[in-house]
């Protein structure tokens, strides 16, 4: 069973993190893409949201891709 609301629920948690301007969420994936402004908030900000909502988290590093 699908529960949609875990999403939801990290999407504004997030959100309502000062500093934050986008959030996309992939349940599948159990991951996150945040946008925000780091003058604002910190990725400890961050995670602490998403723990403070019930759903912990940890800073993925992305690999930049070499041309």
């Amino acid at each position: 069973m699908v529960h949609w609301a875990c999403p939801i629920t990290v999407k504004v948690a997030l959100n309502r993190v000062e500093g934050v301007s986008a959030v996309d969420v992939r349940y599948e994936e159990r991951d996150a893409t945040v946008t925000f402004d780091d003058a604002k908030t910190s990725v400890e900000a961050l995670t602490q949201a998403t723990t403070n909502a019930g759903y912990p988290s940890t800073l993925k590093q992305i690999q930049a891709t070499q041309e």
